[in-house]
């Protein structure tokens, strides 16, 4: 048996817009945990998604699997081409569910 346990997984980018103090809080709290703002968000969303008691009863509903898609996801740019946005329609939910570690960047409003 391994010593060490390697969990592979899929990562996106998205973009989206916060409060300018959350954006702060954010950046505050990774300097706090030595970590990344990518991590602190991804972690606290993951957090609020299983504490969530309706939230886990809704994703047992027949229909929360085709719920219409918001997030605004970027294709990982190959050979050197520039990134392109990609519709949110065009998204599988598989793409954009929690545990993806899913990184995100904060915009101004």
């Amino acid at each position: 048996m391994p010593l060490l346990e390697i969990q592979q997984v899929r990562q996106i980018t998205a973009t989206i817009r916060l409060d300018e103090s959350t954006a702060s809080q954010i950046d505050q709290y990774a300097a706090f945990l030595h970590a990344s703002a990518d991590e602190v968000v991804d972690k606290a969303l993951a957090y609020v998604f299983a504490k969530d008691r309706d939230f886990q009863k809704f994703l047992k509903a027949p229909g929360a699997a085709r719920v219409p898609q918001s997030l605004r996801i970027r294709r990982v740019p190959q050979n050197g081409a520039a990134a392109e946005p990609v519709s949110p329609t065009v998204q599988t939910a598989k793409g954009t569910a929690a545990g993806n570690g899913a990184r995100l960047r904060g915009d101004a409003a």
